[in-house]
C-alpha cells in the first residue's frame, strides 16, 4: 500500500478517535456545554451557520483581508530583503528598525491602527501585511546571501551587472528559502487577520469569535475556530502547490544559467 495513503489513514483514524473521546467525555463526564461543547454541537452550529448564510460574509471578509495583507506584506518583504542583501550599509541602517517593528506585539498595535485608520478592512490589512513582512524579508535576505561564492565569482568574471547577477543567479538560488518564508507568512497572515478582527472589525471570523464570546455561545465560537483552521490548511496547501510548481525542475545543486551579455 502507498505509504502516503497509510499515513493519511492513520491521521484520519487519530482524528476520529480524538473526536470520539471528546464526545464521550462531554456527554458522560458532565462537562458544561458552556465550557466545552461536544463535537456534535459544534458541527451542528457550523452547519446551521453555513446553511443559513451567516458565515459566508465573514469568511469572505477574512479571506479578502488575508490575501490583501499577504500580497502587500510579501511584496514589500521581498523588495526589502533584496535591497538589504545588495547593500550592507542599508542593512546596518534599517535592520534595527525593522526588528523593532516586529518585536512590538501586533495586539498592542491593533487599537492604534483602529484609532488612526478607523474601523473596517484597512487596519486588518495593515496588521496582516506587517505580520507577513518580516518572514519574507528575512528569508529573502538569507537566501540571497547564501549564494555559492564560486558561481558568484564566475558571474563577475563574465562581466555580469549587479542586476543580472541578482535576477539570474541570486534569486533562482535563493528561491527555496524565499518560498519557505512565504509558507510561514501564509500561516501568520491568517493569525494576523483574525487578531486584527478581534479589535473592532464588524465582519470576519475574528469578529464572529468575539460576538460568540459576548453571547456565551461556545459552540458558535468553536465553529468559527474550525473555519479558521480549515482556511489555514487550504491556504497552506495552496502555498505548497505554488512552491512545487515554481521549484519544478529547479535543482539547487545544479549550475545556473550564465548571464546574457
Amino acid at each position: 500500500m502507498n505509504p502516503l495513503l497509510i499515513a493519511r489513514l492513520w491521521a484520519t483514524a487519530l482524528l476520529v478517535l480524538l473526536l470520539a473521546v471528546w464526545e464521550g467525555a462531554g456527554r458522560l463526564g458532565g462537562i458544561s456545554a458552556l465550557v466545552l461543547p461536544v463535537p456534535s454541537a459544534v458541527l451542528q452550529a457550523l452547519w446551521t451557520g453555513l446553511a443559513s448564510g451567516y458565515f459566508w460574509p465573514h469568511v469572505a471578509a477574512t479571506v479578502q483581508a488575508v490575501l490583501l495583507g499577504l500580497a502587500a506584506g510579501a511584496c514589500f518583504g521581498l523588495l526589502a530583503g533584496m535591497a538589504l542583501a545588495e547593500s550592507v550599509l542599508l542593512e546596518r541602517v534599517l535592520k534595527p528598525y525593522v526588528v523593532v517593528s516586529q518585536v512590538v506585539p501586533k495586539l498592542a498595535l491593533a487599537p492604534l491602527f483602529v484609532l488612526w485608520f478607523g474601523f473596517g478592512m484597512l487596519p486588518t490589512v495593515l496588521i496582516t501585511a506587517l505580520v507577513c513582512f518580516f518572514p519574507l524579508m528575512e528569508n529573502t535576505l538569507t537566501g540571497l546571501r547564501q549564494v555559492d561564492a564560486q558561481r558568484l565569482q564566475l558571474f563577475r568574471m563574465l562581466g555580469a551587472s549587479r542586476l543580472q547577477t541578482l535576477l539570474r543567479l541570486k534569486l533562482p538560488m535563493g528561491l527555496p528559502a524565499i518560498l519557505a518564508g512565504l509558507r510561514v507568512a501564509v500561516v501568520l497572515a491568517l493569525v494576523g487577520a483574525v487578531v486584527a478582527e478581534f479589535m473592532g472589525a464588524s465582519q470576519g471570523l475574528g469578529a464572529v469569535v468575539i460576538a460568540a464570546q459576548g453571547m456565551m455561545d461556545t459552540s458558535l465560537m468553536f465553529a468559527a475556530l474550525l473555519l479558521i483552521a480549515a482556511l489555514g490548511l487550504l491556504l497552506y496547501q495552496a502555498c505548497l502547490l505554488l512552491e512545487r510548481r515554481l521549484l519544478r525542475g529547479h535543482a539547487v545543486a545544479g549550475a545556473p544559467a550564465g548571464p546574457r551579455r
